[in-house]
């Protein structure tokens, strides 16, 4: 293989110093389209720090940090007084190779390519995984919801024309908000809710008819990577701010607003994403204020909603917003069959008809009789018992879990039981590589994905989804966590 010195960087790393993304991001991004791209391909070892900064023309602590993101993520390898080593890139289908080598089956056009956009999600065939907090699939009510839709398609078949979509959707409309009124706190009617057909389009709407190139969104660090993506690529400059066991540091967002005129903040306030830290209630009273003070609009992203463990639930900010400077965004039906689920905004009404313009080119018309058959769920109350179900399941989960890790794992790990949600966040307290941690799980029959893996210099942690694994699955899935964890130890011990 060529010296990594005589490799042609500039000619495939393109960086745009005055763009709004940060520049070791744009390292991390271009660096992964050329591994994926073959460009990089593996084994190869990339120039020292000092040579590649002068290859780049960028700060050496900028390459530094973009090199670590780029191991946090497995994309390389850094070993000691060696150097940095591409660590993998995407297999080659040589079929495809064989079509691309014909002139003929390359598109004859230009269009644009997005490494911001990159799928994060990583296919495994191993036995147990770990994941940041998704319910169980094989609890999902199927066979009584996919019933009543065929009951319902039947009854209507000869009557589901055009003429009942609009009465059926503003019918489901009324239920839904009088649900969310009811559940959430919230006192809206519906002309202030948008339904979509997930959580994620409906961030989507909000950041295409809130946002514009350049506009300035201060977001949680360590936060959420998917609504991270979905913010940068519609042009948004991001600024982080540190997150504490109290939520998002209202301090920090003060200094910032006080340098930046600031269009937003997007926050997941009732359960952090990865942290799972509940904002506490002094910061619950100082984000509308300093909304008020400073002219950003809060995004209050409540994606995990529907599964808390203590009798008071705690309630978004929406619930209190009396100034209108709340778009609050959330998911439903996260126990029910993939399709069947919802995504939704509430906001001012002439916001709502704003997004409601947009959704339309997306997803013109409704879905009829499955707005009927959530309809009836929720005027049955068949929502409130399935969630209460799940509940009573999922803390059952939860507490095992804990204890688990609290007994294989005692002085090697902190953690605080979570109120909610599906995840647990775990911080390490031994000097570790989380992709070394991953590869010994791996060999071991246990997926550690990226996403749940968080190290930087001050923070080794992971956030740990439990939901999805049944007793015997956490058992054997916390075994092999610990061997490996240990297994790591003694290696370090030995080095």
């Amino acid at each position: 293989m060529s010296s990594p010195v005589k490799i042609p960087f500039k000619s495939f790393i393109s960086l745009k110093p005055q763009e709004p993304t940060a520049l070791y991001l744009q390292i991390v991004f271009e660096f992964i389209k050329a591994i994926q791209t073959g460009l990089l391909p593996e084994g190869t070892k990339l120039p020292g720090t000092r040579i590649l900064c002068k290859l780049l023309s960028v700060n050496r602590n900028t390459l530094i940090k973009a090199l670590q993101d780029l191991e946090l993520q497995g994309w390389i390898e850094i070993q000691p007084n060696k150097g940095a080593f591409v660590l993998s890139q995407v297999k080659k289908n040589p079929r495809a190779e064989s079509a691309m080598a014909n002139p003929a089956a390359s598109p004859g056009f230009e269009f644009s390519r997005s490494a911001i956009l990159e799928d994060p999600t990583e296919a495994s065939k191993l036995p147990l995984a770990f994941n940041d907090g998704l319910p169980d699939v094989r609890l999902l009510q199927t066979t009584a919801i996919t019933r009543l839709y065929v009951s319902k398609l039947k009854r209507n078949s000869g009557t589901m024309g055009l003429h009942n979509t609009v009465a059926t959707h503003l019918a489901f409309k009324q239920h839904f908000s009088n649900y969310l009124n009811l559940t959430r706190g919230l006192r809206i009617p519906a002309a202030n809710l948008l339904t979509t057909n997930s959580h994620e389009i409906s961030l989507y709407l909000v950041t295409r008819v809130l946002l514009s190139k350049g506009d300035k969104v201060v977001v949680a660090s360590p936060g959420y990577y998917r609504p991270n993506m979905t913010l940068l690529d519609s042009g948004a400059q991001i600024i982080t701010i540190p997150v504490d066991a109290a939520g998002i540091n209202t301090t920090a967002l003060k200094k910032v607003c006080k340098e930046h005129k600031i269009k937003a903040l997007y926050l997941t306030s009732n359960y952090h994403y990865p942290t799972t830290a509940v904002l506490s209630a002094k910061r619950r009273m100082e984000l509308p204020e300093l909304a008020n003070s400073y002219g950003f609009v809060i995004i209050e992203d409540d994606y995990d909603f529907d599964f808390h463990y203590d009798n008071n639930p705690v309630l978004p900010l929406a619930a209190f917003d009396t100034a209108g400077k709340v778009v609050y965004i959330g998911s439903f039906g996260r126990s029910l069959p993939p399709g069947f689920g919802y995504g939704f905004v509430t906001g001012p009404p002439a916001f709502i008809a704003e997004l409601q313009k947009h959704r339309n080119i997306m997803e013109h018309e409704p879905d009829v009789v499955k707005e009927q058959v959530i309809t009836e769920w929720i005027k049955e109350g068949e929502v409130h018992r399935l969630s209460k179900k799940n509940t009573k399941l999922y803390k059952e989960r939860r507490d095992y879990f804990v204890k688990l890790l609290a007994g294989k794992l005692k002085g090697e790990i902190k953690f605080k039981i979570p109120p909610r949600g599906l995840a647990v966040w775990v911080e390490w307290q031994g000097d570790i590589s989380l992709m070394r941690l991953k590869r010994e799980c791996a060999a071991r029959g246990l997926l550690l994905p990226n996403i749940i893996l968080y190290q930087s210099k001050n923070l080794t942690a992971t956030r740990l989804g439990f939901g999805h694994l049944d007793i015997d699955e956490m058992e054997k899935a916390a075994a092999v966590l610990s061997e490996s964890y240990y297994a790591l130890l003694h290696q370090n011990d030995n080095d």
